[in-house]
């Protein structure tokens, strides 16, 4: 079901998948990635509630996915700081439900790298998935990011960031490598294609030695948009699967 939820005072779009059952589930959050050309921030996170829809009904949890802000029909200006509160938002949303018996995070590029920090500060979340995440956000504090923010419509707020600065800082503090090693020895799936062009796959490898007992799943051929292969989505449902055993 499609809803809205505020989170400091923004609203943002959320689908929230429930499985057809009356008993305790697991919970997991979907987390996108950020937006790419051409359609940039509108087109962001479209085919997640199709797959938390499917996760709810062929593995039987419930799924929150949503839309980070500054993107699709999620209100406010992109920054990491944000980003890490809308997470918060939702861990907090699966933990609070009676029915959900514990909450698990996945997410692909950014939002898996952002996964990983946000689950190694709370230990509510059992587990974490990542799909192409990368392991630093090296780069993305410079003007030119700050640029292709702009272009990709995640920075709606005529003037933002109020204070570029800051906003640099927040993403050059992003250590989802120390955050790994922080996580364990809760579970980590690390899935990774061979031909990222985004995140090279030494990422993958960084993020999975750093935690010490993770599961890396490199997928041969497999680009930057390995949310959309059968392979890595087989890999995430087995890996759900057996966070129950």
């Amino acid at each position: 079901m499609e809803e809205r939820i505020e989170v400091d005072g923004l609203a943002l779009a959320v689908h929230i998948a429930r499985p057809a059952t009356t008993a305790s589930v697991p919970g997991v959050v979907l987390c996108h990635d950020f937006p790419t050309p051409p359609r940039g921030s509108l087109a962001s996170g479209l085919t997640f509630p199709e797959l938390a829809d499917r996760i709810a009904r062929d593995i039987g949890w419930m799924v929150f996915t949503f839309n980070f802000r500054g993107t699709g029909g999620s209100e406010g200006d992109f920054s990491i700081g944000g980003w890490l509160a809308d997470q918060r938002m939702a861990v907090d949303f699966l933990s609070a439900r009676e029915e959900v018996s514990g909450v698990w995070l996945v997410g692909t590029g950014v939002g898996g790298t952002l996964a990983i920090c946000t689950a190694a500060k709370d230990k509510r979340v059992r587990g974490v998935a990542t799909l192409g995440a990368q392991a630093t956000l090296g780069g993305w504090e410079t003007s030119r990011f700050l640029d292709h923010c702009r272009r990709m419509g995640v920075l709606r707020t005529p003037g933002a960031p109020a204070d570029p600065a800051a906003w640099a800082r927040e993403i050059a503090d992003v250590d989802a490598i120390a955050a790994a090693r922080r996580l364990a020895p809760r579970p980590l799936l690390v899935l990774h294609g061979s031909d990222d062009d985004v995140a090279p796959l030494d990422d993958a490898r960084l993020l999975a030695e750093a935690h010490g007992s993770a599961e890396l799943r490199v997928v041969l051929t497999a680009g930057r948009r390995i949310r959309h292969d059968p392979r890595a989505i087989a890999s995430l449902f087995g890996w759900l699967d057996r966070q129950m055993l």
